[in-house]
């Protein structure tokens, strides 16, 4: 039985990466897994029909600590069943000035207790290079065995989109997705649009994502000031359910994606799915689906790069329907995969 872990996730009142990864993953096991959680009060797993056996797995998606999970440390060290676990980056380590505190303070001590599973997947080929490099340079000897786990295009579950057009929105529209904070990159994708708005280029740009509350103002401040600067131009939704964005993708261009950092790059391949072309940053992560086709890397915070490449996007329709061929036909992964793998190796 793999005895899944929902403890942050199955509260979540917000739609982050990994709260996707963690919802999509259990509805893919469906039958496989039970639910499981930890219980601070008992400092173990919460009392429930089902407590681990020998032969079970404990499977878990999310971040923890043992400040976080009081016991957690005793668990791993006890292990009442085998422990399998899925990694998602070490972006607090990389980039600790535009990381959450906590976060920060969190992730050493979250990477040095992966190092106790039995398996691990990385959710990434960059992400598991990050792990295994981690663990190097603490001297880790016997680390676990670590896999790649192909996440899921298909974030709502609704069927591919497998035909479409050029949209002929006038002006042309522009999607950028994700949380407000400035590994998002935000504010250089608006100083980039002020260029092309400041040039006489019509278009719309639609910016999708709530605000980080330790980051994120000041993204927010900018953006109602271009809007004044630039009426009509710049719309900013903040609480966009998956019907919102899906009709935000229906009717644009190409999704912007100008992030600095990602473990996998959900965006990227969610609007592939949807048959919706990516201007994404040339990071070697987000390599690994653009590669594939439908996408349009770009030099990381090269603004005259980005200039040239949203112009294109914006004004040939040529150019847009090459990508939308590529985005429709190519190969993407499934949950249904994503799930069918962890199945068929926590047995």
């Amino acid at each position: 039985m793999i005895l899944f872990d929902t403890t942050k996730t199955g509260a979540a009142t917000h739609r982050s990466g990994l709260t996707r990864v963690s919802a999509r993953l259990r509805d893919g096991l469906g039958a496989a897994a039970v639910e499981i959680r930890w219980d601070a009060a008992t400092r173990g797993l919460a009392p429930g029909p089902t407590r681990p056996q020998a032969n079970d797995w404990f499977l878990t998606a999310e971040l923890f600590s043992e400040d976080e999970r009081p016991g957690f440390n005793a668990f791993l060290q006890n292990r009442p069943c085998r422990l399998a676990a899925i990694f998602h980056d070490a972006i607090p380590l990389k980039h600790p000035h535009i990381t959450w505190p906590q976060s920060v303070a969190r992730h050493p001590g979250y990477m040095k207790q992966l190092a106790r599973f039995d398996r691990v997947w990385a959710v990434s080929a960059a992400s598991r290079d990050e792990l295994l490099g981690f663990w190097q340079w603490q001297g880790v000897t016997r680390p676990p065995p670590v896999d790649i786990l192909a996440l899921g295009a298909d974030f709502s579950g609704q069927p591919r989109v497998t035909h479409r057009v050029v949209p002929s929105n006038s002006p042309p529209q522009l999607l950028t997705l994700g949380i407000l904070e400035p590994r998002k990159n935000q504010t250089f994708l608006l100083e980039v649009c002020a260029d092309l708005w400041a040039a006489g280029l019509a278009f719309e740009l639609h910016v999708v994502g709530r605000v980080n509350p330790h980051f994120g103002r000041p993204i927010v401040d900018r953006i109602k000031a271009l809007q004044r600067a630039f009426p009509g131009a710049l719309h900013f939704h903040e609480a966009a359910n998956d019907a919102t964005v899906a009709a935000l993708c229906a009717s644009a261009r190409a999704l912007v994606f100008p992030t600095v950092a990602e473990g996998c790059g959900l965006p990227l391949l969610e609007a592939l799915w949807q048959g919706l072309p990516c201007v994404c940053s040339d990071l070697p992560v987000l390599r690994e689906n653009a590669d594939g086709g439908g996408c349009v890397p770009v030099t990381l915070n090269d603004r005259a790069a980005w200039s040239r490449a949203l112009r294109r996007i914006l004004t040939d329709d040529v150019h847009v329907a090459s990508l939308i061929a590529a985005a429709t036909t190519r190969a993407l992964p499934t949950w249904a995969d994503a799930a069918h793998t962890l199945a068929a190796a926590l047995r």
